[in-house]
Parts: structure tokens; C-alpha cells; sequence
């Protein structure tokens, strides 16, 4: 067998132990890379520090420069961070952290590929990387980072330059490929890669039962009849869950979980109580992927209005539950939602997504008839597409379709 190729991650967006659940996609993914034994993989990921740390930025002051966690050696330079204000000058602070520790490693053991896990800030730090090093380069996109920071000048160009110095890109939808051409980025170079999924953690649990184990949980107890509607992820204005409040008002025999933390957590607590429905909704702060997966199974309907998105893994793990989802018709929603059992798509209004959830509600689909529009999505097929793509960059293997 051939030694294993070798590529160097750069992720700034990535789970630790002050933050386990921020990025755990980008985690999983890697991993389950490394696990095929055909690409050797380690990651550096930057630490944004504020001058003075404060808050959670204490803790994460005190974590390791180097861990191993899931079988990957992961680096953990600091940088200088500006808080809300460093978004222009992040590549350029990245870069300068991250080069003479990839020097280093590089004339250590020599990699074979740089790759960056976001287009921005990652991408434009990753090509400074890769041009150090002589090295080909990698970047995917996931959605915000074309959707957001594609409309602003100062990291468009800087985005677009990465692209031209990248030998291949990824996207995770077909939608976000087509915005990355609109953006400006070559059609040839981009392929798409999608999200992956753990099947032995989300799957089928059957929904009384699920139901019953929320039950014993104080902190997540629902009720085990009437309809339980939850949605999920960071509490921002982008991912819509005051959209999913107003709706709610509109369903009068629905409770409502929000799962997850941000700054928006304050604004919603006081809407709830404004639209009378604090004792329907419940802000259990983010929990682990177990308890999640007990959630979703527990549901008859996942909520998630973003105003953009890629291709959300929220979604795709709560139809792994035999949970429909209802979503707004952004990035690959349609390539997903290609059948009624799954959801409906709905506009962005807090009248579409109540009627969007009464049909669902009125028309129950069975779990296991849900679960099965998501049976091509695994981290094993991730992992062999991640690596064909790589292979394909180097000139070996095979490209993705």
C-alpha cells in the first residue's frame, strides 16, 4: 500500500474544549478522512484573542497549542482578534500566525496539499500558505462565507484572488456553486462536496419513546402528547427563529424548543414573552449531538427559516431522524426537499411557515419514510468524495462528479 499523502487543514472554524460544538461538521469530516488511511491529515486552528481576553476568551487562552482529538494532530495558534471590527484584516493576522508554525511541520514531514475548510477568512491565509510552501491549494465554501462576505468588496477580491491560486474549490451545495460563479469564480475549478452525517448517533428513535426520554430530563422535559415543533441553530438573526416565535403564535397546540446559543438569546426571550408564548417555548442553550438527536426523533417538525444558508446539517440531521423539516427555499434547499415526505419549503413570513407546519401537522408521514430521503448522506461518503477530490488535484484518482 502507498505511503498516505499528506494535507495541512486550516480551520477556523472548529469544535474545542471551551466551544465542543462550533464547527463539528468540519471535525467529523477530517476525521472521518483520516480514518480511510489513504490521506495523513492535520489541522491548524487559529484562535482569535482579544488584547486583553475576557469572557470565554480566558478559557480559551488556557487550551494547548497542540492536541490530538479524533485521531488529528490540531494546532492552535493565536492571533490578534478585534471583536466585530477585524473581519479586514483577519486573513493577513491568520496568515502571519499560522506560516512559521507551517513551515515548520512542512520541512518536518512534507505535505502535499494545503487546504482551507471556509472561504473567508480561511481561503485568502491558506493561499499565502500554499504560495510559501510551493504547494497546491484547496478552499470550500459553505454558504456565509460566499453570502455574506462576497458582498463586500475589500474580501471579494481577496476571495477571488485565492480562487484564481486554487487548483480546485468545493461547495457544499449545487446553489452555492452557482453563487460562486456569480461572485466571479471559476465554473471549471468547482465541484461540489456535500455535508456528511452520523448515522449511528442520528437515526430513527421512535417519537413516544424519544419523547419519554426528554421526560426524565428536567432541563429538556416536553410533554409526551401534542405537537413539539423545534428548531436549530445559532441564536442569530440570520438563522429566522424569530420568525419561527411569530409562527408559533399562530399554533396554538405546538410547543416550541430553541436549541442553541448567541447574541440574539436576550431578543428572543423578551419576544416570547411579548406574543404571550413563554410558557410554549423552550431555550435549552446548546446541547450535545446525543440529546440532539433525542430532540429531533422527538418532533413532528424541524423549523429553520434561515435567510441564507448552504446546505445546513441541522436539516439533514433532523430528517435522519424521521423528522420533516420545514425551511426557507435558500442555497440547497430544493436538492434536498425534493419530495413532500421530507417538508416544505416556505416563504419567510411568519403566515407561510405556520400554514407550511399545519399541513405537516395535518398529513403525518411515518419516521422511517422520512429518514430514508437522506440514506446517500454518511461521513464514509464524505470522506471517499473529499478524497477523490484531493487525489484529482494532485493527479491521481479521480475528481468528484
Amino acid at each position: 500500500m502507498a505511503a498516505p499523502r499528506r494535507v495541512l487543514s486550516l480551520a477556523t472554524l472548529y469544535p474545542n474544549p471551551v466551544r465542543p460544538a462550533f464547527g463539528t461538521f468540519v471535525a467529523r469530516s477530517l476525521e472521518a478522512l483520516a480514518a480511510r488511511g489513504d490521506w495523513e491529515v492535520t489541522v491548524i486552528n487559529p484562535l482569535g484573542m482579544p488584547t486583553v481576553p475576557f469572557g470565554q476568551y480566558r478559557e480559551i487562552a488556557d487550551l494547548p497549542s497542540l492536541a490530538v482529538e479524533g485521531g488529528i494532530d490540531v494546532h492552535r495558534p493565536r492571533f490578534t482578534l478585534v471583536p466585530k471590527l477585524g473581519g479586514r484584516w483577519n486573513p493577513a493576522l491568520i496568515a502571519r500566525a499560522v506560516l512559521p508554525l507551517a513551515q515548520r511541520l512542512h520541512r518536518a514531514t512534507p505535505f502535499d496539499l494545503i487546504d482551507a475548510q471556509f472561504f473567508y477568512p480561511d481561503g485568502p491565509a491558506a493561499a499565502r500558505v500554499a504560495a510559501s510552501l510551493g504547494l497546491p491549494l484547496s478552499i470550500k465554501a459553505r454558504g456565509a462565507d460566499i453570502h455574506y462576505w462576497g458582498q463586500r468588496g475589500f474580501a471579494r477580491r481577496r476571495m477571488l484572488s485565492a480562487a484564481s491560486q486554487a487548483r480546485g474549490l468545493l461547495a457544499v451545495s449545487d446553489a452555492l456553486r452557482r453563487d460562486m460563479i456569480a461572485v466571479g469564480m471559476q465554473p471549471e475549478k468547482i465541484s461540489v462536496h456535500y455535508t456528511g452525517l452520523d448515522r449511528q448517533l442520528f437515526e430513527v428513535t421512535e417519537r413516544s419513546q424519544a419523547r419519554a426520554q426528554l421526560a426524565e430530563n428536567a432541563g429538556l422535559h416536553v410533554a409526551t402528547s401534542g405537537k413539539l415543533l423545534v428548531t436549530v441553530g445559532a441564536l442569530t438573526p440570520r438563522k429566522g427563529q424569530r420568525l419561527a416565535l411569530r409562527a408559533l403564535a399562530m399554533l396554538p397546540d405546538a410547543v416550541l424548543k430553541v436549541v442553541g446559543t448567541g447574541p440574539d438569546e436576550g431578543d428572543l426571550r423578551r419576544l416570547a414573552a411579548e406574543l404571550g408564548l413563554s410558557d410554549r417555548v423552550q431555550f435549552p442553550g446548546s446541547v450535545p449531538h446525543e440529546q440532539l438527536a433525542t430532540i429531533l426523533s422527538a418532533a413532528d417538525a424541524m423549523v429553520l427559516p434561515s435567510a441564507s444558508e448552504g446546505l445546513a446539517n441541522a436539516w439533514i440531521e433532523a430528517l435522519a431522524c424521521g423528522t420533516p423539516i420545514v425551511i426557507s427555499d435558500v442555497g440547497g434547499a430544493r436538492e434536498l426537499l425534493d419530495t413532500p415526505v421530507a417538508g416544505r419549503l416556505a416563504a419567510r413570513n411568519p403566515d407561510a411557515i405556520a400554514q407550511a407546519v399545519g399541513e405537516i401537522f395535518a398529513d403525518p408521514q411515518p419516521q422511517e419514510a422520512v429518514a430514508a430521503t437522506v440514506t446517500r448522506f454518511s461521513w464514509e461518503a464524505n470522506a471517499a468524495a473529499l478524497a477523490r477530490h484531493y487525489d484529482g488535484l494532485l493527479g491521481g484518482g479521480r475528481s468528484l462528479p
